[in-house]
């Protein structure tokens, strides 16, 4: 029998739950420092309460950057060690570098270590106590899943895979001809007459139904799971929990009636939200434009010796509406590289020069493309464009793929920061379910987190 869970902290919560106790950690632990060490370049009280508010707002920012509250990242404690020394390092800096908004420099600059060791040690400590208590399997929420059996190995794996505290117990068959069994031991098929014993042998939290009642739900188990969720037991769809915990639409299990309930982003009509987004689209490309000027020399420099042959270069790409535009890049690649044809960039792509690695990896080959921001081809956030013959090909292979063209194209969007680079069908269509989200979704929040996922690809060279 498994071990009974106490409760569970959905996504949401432990994310609040991360970034909560990280304040107060560290206000407590500079709190104590200030009494003990007599440590007074950090105040904590109504006189200074704006020192306390700059103070939060930098380690808000800096832990978001550096993925403090990426929750993959968060149950490691050899990743939380590196993203804490970075954050803290850069709260510390930027704290004492505004001495408008903070306290002037302490004439004892033993005070900054202290500040610094402060904040490291705070955060060291809570997040030591979150990966062995928190994420620990007590906190673990049990499912069981209603579905085919030939899907359920594919949902257990892209549920788990989103949130490792999220475990697919077991399922119930619904089309009687597939008889599939799986070797995993933590995934057991349960029978109708055996769901309720079931949710009570293995501390089942919550049941996913992954089948509509046409496609193979039989009388008796729909009545079971009516006489569950007269009891109060949480039944819930599958779409539904796939999107808010992978954070992507599940397109490919959606049938011919998906524009019946895809609920587009009112965002994607609002004329305030498009007419401040045009306008931060300008200013931001305004200063893209400026900063590619300011590192144009070092980059030519390194075309000559790297890539010898031309900086820039246009390629058709497909943008809003299906409007065809031209999109202007630096060159990473070799002289004909595609003299086979048409091909997708691969990972460690033979035909990608060392300089044009190094451009991709920092993003820089990406910056010319403000100009077709300023244009109004791009957005600074949104879907990538994509060439038209892959479009096309794509198109006939993956179903709603030309959804995406409903906005205008980005720069950065959330495919980009949250999928991984991919070069086959299976990648195009992850990438999808990330566009169709951000469609879906859109609003100012969402394209914040979009930018700030972005420093943080940018800082860690992430880039393909």
């Amino acid at each position: 029998m498994s071990q009974k869970p106490l409760f569970h902290f959905e996504i949401s919560e432990r994310k609040i739950l991360l970034r909560l106790f990280d304040m107060l950690a560290v206000l407590l632990t500079l709190a104590v420092v200030g009494v003990v060490f007599e440590f007074d370049y950090f105040k904590i009280n109504t006189d200074y309460w704006n020192w306390t508010l700059v103070f939060l707002i930098y380690l808000n920012l800096f832990a978001s950057v550096f993925e403090l509250y990426d929750l993959h990242k968060a149950d490691r404690f050899d990743s939380v060690i590196k993203n804490v020394l970075l954050t803290s390092s850069l709260t510390v800096l930027f704290y004492i570098l505004t001495p408008f908004f903070t306290p002037s420099l302490p004439a004892n600059r033993l005070q900054i270590l202290f500040f610094f060791l402060s904040i490291a040690g705070a955060l060291l400590m809570w997040r030591f106590l979150y990966i062995n208590l928190i994420s620990s399997p007590r906190f673990y929420k049990r499912v069981l899943v209603v579905g085919d059996s030939f899907d359920i190995k594919l949902i257990a794996e892209a549920l788990q895979k989103s949130d490792p505290n999220y475990v697919v117990a077991g399922y119930v068959n619904t089309d009687n001809k597939l008889k599939t069994e799986f070797k995993k031991e933590n995934l057991i098929r349960f029978e109708v007459d055996e769901l309720q014993g079931a949710i009570k042998e293995y501390h089942i939290n919550e049941i996913v139904v992954a089948s509509a009642y046409q496609k193979g739900l039989m009388l008796p188990l729909y009545n079971e799971l009516s006489e569950l969720l007269k009891k109060g037991f949480p039944i819930r769809d599958y779409t539904q929990v796939y999107e808010e915990i992978t954070r992507r639409i599940p397109v490919q299990n959606v049938d011919k009636d998906f524009y019946k309930y895809f609920p587009f982003s009112r965002s994607n009509q609002n004329k305030f939200y498009l007419f401040v987004f045009r306008i931060f689209d300008i200013l931001v490309s305004f200063f893209g434009l400026l900063f590619c000027l300011f590192i144009l020399p070092f980059v030519i420099i390194g075309n000559l010796l790297g890539n010898r042959g031309k900086l820039f270069y246009t390629q058709e790409r497909v943008g809003k509406n299906g409007k065809i535009f031209n999109i202007v890049k630096m060159r990473t690649m070799i002289h004909d590289a595609e003299k086979a044809g048409p091909q997708y960039a691969q990972k460690n792509d033979y035909r990608v020069t060392k300089f044009g690695r190094f451009l991709r990896r920092s993003r820089i080959d990406e910056i010319p493309q403000f100009y077709n921001v300023l244009k109004g081809d791009m957005s600074l956030i949104g879907p990538r464009p994509e060439r038209p013959v892959f479009v096309k090909e794509l198109s006939e292979l993956i179903p709603f793929y030309e959804t995406r063209h409903i906005v205008k194209p980005g720069l950065t969007g959330w495919a980009q920061v949250m999928a991984n680079y991919g070069d086959c069908h299976d990648d195009s269509l992850e990438k999808l379910q990330y566009d169709l989200y951000y469609i879906k979704h859109r609003g100012i929040f969402l394209d914040l987190s979009i930018l700030l996922k972005t420093l943080s690809t940018v800082i860690f060279f992430r880039g393909q």
